[in-house]
């Protein structure tokens, strides 16, 4: 990623926040040398010193043949938005667009085994819907099993780890200002939520 200076995150920590409140995410991979992407929920998992990643794509996904493959990136991304000249200080000035990511790469693993698919699943509903793993629980084993027979599940170790936080910090205080009360009055949620990060620069 390309990262420019001052628009760096602080650490890796505010990094795996980021993923953890925004982990509907891309993974991209190649298939013989040509790039294919997938939107899935991720879990992410930081609690034993690694970083493990793990989601699963549909049985009839193309990209979980080649998966194993290569490494992949995982693309995080966050609220953005256009941010207009208008509320700059000097006349010659350009738009620009601010936003927030995160790239993850590593190479993914398979899980064959059913216990250790089902682990995986659990572990999503778990993470996105608490309150439904009692509803899991309670449902014919031969529905669960046909549902795992149905996916394929992965963990990927993150072995590199870059993002970028772009909010205008290269604009004065003031400007910012500008900037955050023109996005707090948009009717799109989206600005109103980069607002609150460009609020966290001043």
């Amino acid at each position: 990623m390309y990262t420019s200076k001052g628009f760096e995150f602080d650490n890796d920590a505010d990094k795996i926040a980021f993923m953890k409140q925004y982990s509907f995410a891309t993974i991209i991979s190649t298939n013989d040398g040509f790039p294919v992407a997938t939107q899935l929920p991720f879990v992410i998992d930081d609690s034993t010193g690694k970083l493990l990643i793990s989601s699963h794509f549909a049985l009839v996904n193309e990209q979980a043949a080649n998966v194993e493959a290569n490494t992949s990136l995982v693309i995080f991304t966050g609220p953005h938005g256009y941010i207009s000249p208008r509320h700059y200080d000097k006349w010659e000035s350009v738009p620009t667009w601010d936003y927030i990511a995160v790239h993850a790469y590593g190479k993914a693993r398979i899980v064959h085994d059913e216990t250790g698919k089902m682990r995986i699943l659990e572990q999503m509903i778990s993470y996105y819907e608490q309150d439904y793993l009692k509803q899991w629980n309670e449902l014919p084993e031969k529905y669960k099993k046909g549902m795992i027979r149905g996916i394929v599940a992965f963990e990927l170790e993150v072995t590199n780890l870059q993002g970028q936080k772009k909010l205008s910090q290269n604009k004065s205080s003031e400007e910012r200002k500008r900037i955050i009360a023109h996005l707090k009055d948009s009717n799109d949620h989206t600005e109103n939520s980069l607002a609150a990060y460009i609020q966290k620069t001043l």
